[in-house]
């Protein structure tokens, strides 16, 4: 058995900061704290004999064994709620016992059941010796399990008879010790097929997921579920959408952090509100990227990201490209998303245009590059080719056409073509050998709300055109598409555009270290080969296969799915991560009260003089503050990047001291592959009135 070997002087005392009705109602958890509640009417078992303990029990009133409730080799009890505690006593007493403990369950969500082991993992400070951790143990009544060998001084032990709480307290006593950084208990919590947002209008929403039902064959949705098991996006990735305006009033819009760097460019103003009663469009497409999961409408497909909203001034000049594009940049969006393409059929970009886009898509997030996304268009025409046009009023086409959307053919953009609710083209889908990918949308004549400004484009669909419309966020009110504040029938390459977008957003929030390029790659890499064997509806042609290359005209590398392109985007994570040779450790001890109700809050500032790139990043923090729920933790790198460490859920715990690394914090890992040299700075804001408090302490550990 691995022993703990760490050597050093014990820290300083710290002052106890959990009220003592608390210590049985918290359970740490990821550097944040739930409050549970028991179960009036059961509990749980480790028998160490398991014919005497049964024995046993059936000596005892009113208790049932549940057979079908085995948790791991913990068996569950129930019994008459007055009776609870008196026969858990009995079991405790018993030698057939090992371990009893009430089952509990979150007091947020009162349907999902805790069982508490007796396990408890412990990160020890580096200063911590051995023998003082033993000392600790058994003070505790503890026993050594095994050490963490991937987590520095960190152990897991046992409860013993010994021990005179359960595990649930022990951790909130050692957690409070100045020689504890974290403590856990460990627990066990059922599993769920996948996770599913509360917002009422999510089960609509048949593109994120869905299992079936009308118009819905298996597998034309992005398996959202599944990539949210994952991620449900991070405040630090930024979608840009640019379009005719958002309502920013809309609830699914709302929640701390959520928009960034607003800006009108047609009113020349930073609130890009709809300013006329058509327009409807930006609100939807915000919707479908990152509509907030907050039990309220609908949900998008990056709920925690961030949205930027941008009003674009209806005119695609050289100025006013760069403009757009510069200012999402400046602003620090990871995606830029635009359902939008230039009222023309040829329309080239001019050297300017390209040259912003391409700024854009490679100097973007301080070098990695912004992910731009533009709707294919929606003519069911090349995105760049020629078409022998006919029949269109007054001949406004006629013989053969040339059709370019120099937007969506530019090489540093992922152009969107549009599936729909049956694994099927788009009626109106543009295609040809720039498309990406595709994502699912409705379906509907070709021109039907064409980017291009066209009404329609012939010969006239007759056939009727099967698909489910996608649910989004509407303009709240009597305007917008919908008398609701939710359109129900969004759709065309517009809506296409926004899904690959919010896609984008939880590749980055998985992964922040790549690559505009590489978001691109995976994208392509991970999408389902979806196949439509059936005739254009125009045309009479098919190009629904995919050639040589795995690609194909209609759907480009096919229809993204956002599970395995986050589970990607997470693989490359772990094999581009090189092992640290050596360590650099620093400390600010000097303390900072923290005013009231400053979100500016206060910066402690730590000066590192390495230049060797960062591989691997803790950061431990200790605070004094009667309430750390009010709080926020960033750290800042060098190079002006915000790392939230710690949002506002830490309730009625009124001190902490923690330590974040990319285990427990997977956005420490913005900071990986940057210089070392420079000052880190470790923001901490009050958001809320009534407390004040203080920074102790906080150090920065830096594997290079």
């Amino acid at each position: 058995m691995t022993q703990p070997s760490s050597q050093g002087a014990e820290p300083e005392s710290s002052p106890s900061f959990m009220p003592e009705s608390s210590v049985g109602r918290i359970l740490q958890r990821g550097g944040g704290e739930l409050l549970l509640e028991k179960v009036a009417d059961r509990f749980i078992v480790q028998p160490s004999d398991c014919g005497a303990f049964f024995q046993f029990i059936q000596q005892l009133p009113s208790v049932t064994i549940c057979p079908d409730r085995m948790v791991g080799q913990l068996t569950e009890i129930q019994v008459a709620p007055d009776q609870r505690d008196w026969v858990m006593q009995q079991l405790r007493q018993s030698e057939a016992v090992e371990y009893v403990s009430h089952i509990f369950r979150l007091q947020s969500a009162p349907g999902s059941l805790i069982y508490l082991t007796n396990q408890i993992t412990v990160q020890f400070h580096p200063q911590v010796s051995s023998d003082q951790i033993s000392q600790i143990a058994a003070e505790m009544g503890l026993r050594l399990v095994k050490s963490v060998a991937s987590i520095p001084n960190t152990f897991v032990f046992a409860s013993t008879r010994a021990a005179t709480e359960n595990p649930l307290k022990i951790t909130n006593r050692l957690i409070q010790r100045s020689q504890v950084l974290t403590a856990e208990p460990n627990v066990i919590i059922r599993t769920q097929p996948h996770y599913r947002p509360s917002d009422p209008i999510y089960p609509r929403q048949w593109h994120l997921n869905h299992t079936g039902g009308t118009e819905l064959v298996s597998g034309s949705h992005i398996a959202a579920e599944s990539a949210w098991d994952i991620t449900r996006g991070v405040r630090s990735v930024v979608v840009a959408v640019m379009d005719d305006s958002v309502d920013l009033r809309h609830p699914d819009f709302q929640g701390m952090g959520k928009i960034v760097a607003p800006r009108d460019f047609k009113e020349n103003d930073f609130l890009p509100l709809p300013g006329e009663p058509e327009e409807n469009h930006g609100t939807a497409c915000a919707g479908v990227a990152v509509a907030e999961e907050n039990g309220v409408g609908a949900v998008g497909v990056a709920p925690g990201c961030a949205l930027m909203p941008i009003r674009t001034s209806g005119f695609l000049d050289d100025n006013t490209i760069e403009e757009l594009f510069s200012w999402a940049v400046q602003k620090g969006a990871s995606v830029i998303s635009c359902s939008w393409g230039p009222a023309a059929a040829n329309f080239p970009l001019t050297l300017r245009q390209k040259a912003a886009l391409t700024e854009a898509a490679t100097k973007g997030r301080n070098g990695k590059g912004c992910v731009i996304v533009f709707a294919a268009g929606n003519a069911n025409r090349p995105v760049n080719g020629v078409v022998n046009e006919q029949g269109w009023p007054h001949n406004e086409f006629n013989g053969p056409t040339n059709w370019l959307s120099g937007f969506a053919a530019h090489p540093d953009v992922l152009a969107v073509a549009a599936s729909t609710s049956l694994n099927q083209k788009a009626a109106y889908s543009n295609w040809g050998a720039e498309i990406s990918v595709c994502a699912p949308s409705n379906n509907a004549p070709p021109g039907m709300g064409l980017d291009t400004g066209y009404v329609f484009t012939p010969p006239e669909v007759t056939t009727p055109l099967r698909g489910r419309g996608i649910v989004t966020t509407d303009r709240p009110g009597l305007t917008g598409y919908d008398l609701s504040d939710y359109a129900s029938n969004f759709g065309g390459t517009s809506s296409a555009c926004p899904v690959v977008a919010g896609v984008a957003a939880l590749i980055l929030s998985a992964n922040p270290d790549l690559t505009a390029a590489e978001v691109k790659q995976i994208l392509q890499q991970t999408a389902d080969k979806i196949v439509d064997r059936s005739l254009d509806p125009q045309f009479g042609i098919n190009q629904g296969t995919y050639e040589q290359g795995g690609r194909c005209e209609w759907f480009g590398y096919g229809k993204v799915n956002a599970f395995r392109a986050v589970q990607a985007a997470i693989q490359r994570q772990a094999q581009g991560l090189a092992p640290a040779s050596r360590q650099v450790q620093q400390e600010n001890a000097t303390p900072l009260n923290i005013p009231d109700a400053a979100p500016t809050g206060i910066a402690s500032t730590i000066q590192i003089a390495d230049t060797n790139l960062v591989k691997d990043i803790q950061v431990s923090v200790a605070i004094a503050h009667p309430y750390m729920g009010d709080l926020e933790i960033a750290l800042v790198t060098p190079s002006g990047q915000t790392i939230l460490l710690q949002s506002r859920t830490l309730g009625r715990q009124n001190g902490l001291q923690a330590t974040y690394s990319l285990h427990t914090t997977p956005l420490l890992r913005q900071a990986l592959n940057q210089s070392a040299q420079g000052r880190w700075q470790l923001r901490v804001a009050d958001w809320a009135e009534g407390d004040t408090g203080r920074l102790i302490r906080w150090q920065i550990t830096l594997g290079l």
